[in-house]
């Protein structure tokens, strides 16, 4: 068995991986502020921790996974006020489009996703603990955690406490404060905002508090890994540290992961620049979910993404191979005897693959792996070496490889009831003759729009010199 090593933000190290209970992973992902519709910079950071739960499992641990839902928040009041609904209105709609966005890219749900504002009381007990020994402070209904009680505080980014100022989520709260850098764990009630009762009168929570005391809830007082983006490192990871391991008096989480920015064709992502997408608006441009979901696994999680339009159709293209290898592989005849060859190449495809993604989720280096065995494969194919049960081992194996990445399969990816896209036999004929004349022109972005259309329809598609040929996925 593959030993698993961590990129440790918290030492900022490789280190092996070994969780608190054996066999079980306890971990807390930063889910989304629901004000808005997630970009694709939001959707790098879940897909990359939907990765990491799916490879745990295939590395053989069960995984308990809590994902927050940040409903109360600044943004998320504003924005029901600008629209004259409750909170609760308002938030309905992202968590909606959120849900709607994992599953578009095969993304797997949690055990728990944890609202704010169910939880309030979890947070009020946490900060009661913080008042009791003497972490946090009381101004005009209001609490602030101390900052300067916690020797420890900035051990997770190595942030300097005397270059600290303010800024928009540590120290611009418009409260009287003893120190600058405090931080709210309480906000007192403000006219049109929504609140709750509490000791110090109503108000509602702070944004840290929120997920160390839903964490503390569903996990308990230590677990195994916290993720998130590179952009919640400081200060909402540094204040959850702090507020947690001050009011449980243990230590929070062993291992942090945490993901690189998205940038688009090189650009940090704005909406002034207009590059900043969401993933219907991609959608409707016609990229695949599958090839962009293929995107976000192929560059390293620590690496910044650069995602591009013809990334994902590289990404499509690469998929496509795949496929194609399949369909092949599907009317292959086989030997009489197992071939020691593609015995072999299985043997090291499960090798390699493993053996990569155990080493921080090296996602690229198991997609390599995938390919050469894809070639290799074809070799077979073409030289006749397919022998008795190989086909049905070859599927097996790449349907094992397919737990942790959820891209192999074309079949999973296909919308509605698997019978083509309603398409008919006529029809998907006509389109191939359309195809074949586009291709004679040499109009091949039409003849890739066409194959495009077939595939996601549900219709692999492979090219022989006597025609295409084609089936139902």
């Amino acid at each position: 068995m593959h030993e698993i090593r961590f990129f440790n933000t918290l030492g900022r190290r490789l280190e092996p991986f070994r969780p608190l209970e054996e066999g079980l992973v306890r971990m807390y992902t930063c889910g989304p502020t629901v004000y808005d519709h997630a970009h694709i910079g939001n959707l790098r950071a879940f897909v990359f921790e939907d990765l990491l739960r799916r490879s745990l499992r295939f590395l053989g641990y069960r995984v308990v996974q809590v994902m927050n839902l940040t409903d109360v928040d600044d943004k998320t009041i504003r924005g029901a006020l600008e629209r004259g609904v409750s909170l609760d209105e308002y938030t309905r709609t992202y968590i909606d489009s959120f849900f709607a966005d994992l599953d578009a890219l095969h993304v797997e749900r949690a055990e728990h996703y944890p609202r704010a504002t169910e939880h309030i009381p979890d947070m009020i007990d946490m900060i009661a603990t913080l008042v009791d020994r003497g972490y946090a402070y009381q101004r005009d209904g209001s609490v602030f955690f101390r900052i300067a009680a916690d020797e420890d505080y900035g051990r997770l980014s190595g942030i300097d406490l005397e270059q600290v100022k303010s800024s928009a989520r540590v120290a611009s709260d418009e409260y009287d404060k003893d120190d600058v850098r405090d931080f709210a764990l309480w906000k007192a009630k403000k006219d049109g905002e929504p609140s709750w009762d509490s000791p110090w009168g109503p108000g509602r929570p702070g944004w840290h508090i929120e997920c160390s005391a839903m964490s503390r809830r569903y996990l308990g007082p230590s677990f195994d890994i916290h993720c998130g983006g590179v952009d919640n490192i400081f200060p909402h990871h540094e204040n959850e540290i702090a507020q947690s391991e001050s009011a449980n008096g243990v230590p929070f989480v062993h291992t942090w992961l945490h993901a690189e920015h998205l940038i688009v064709d090189g650009q940090k992502m704005s909406k002034s620049l207009g590059n900043q997408y969401t993933l219907k608006q991609l959608l409707e441009r016609g990229l695949e979910p599958r090839a962009i979901r293929y995107v976000y696994l192929a560059t390293h999680y620590r690496q910044k993404l650069n995602f591009t339009f013809s990334a994902v159709e590289a990404a499509a293209g690469a998929l496509r191979r795949i496929d194609e290898m399949r369909f092949r592989l599907a009317s292959a005849v086989e030997g009489e005897a197992p071939s020691p060859a593609v015995a072999a190449a299985i043997a090291r495809l499960e090798d390699d693959f493993t053996r990569n993604l155990a080493d921080d989720l090296n996602a690229a280096g198991a997609l390599g792996a995938v390919f050469v065995f894809v070639k290799e494969i074809n070799k077979a194919i073409e030289g006749g070496a397919i022998g008795a049960g190989d086909r049905k081992r070859i599927e097996d194996a790449l349907a094992r490889v397919d737990q942790p990445l959820g891209v192999l399969d074309a079949g999973a990816w296909q919308e509605g009831d698997g019978d083509g896209g309603g398409l008919d036999d006529a029809e998907i004929e006509r389109l191939l003759a359309e195809r074949q004349a586009a291709r004679a022109r040499r109009d091949f972005a039409r003849a890739d729009a066409i194959r495009d259309r077939l595939q996601g329809a549900g219709i692999v598609v492979e090219d022989t010199p006597q025609g295409p040929r084609w089936r139902r996925s």
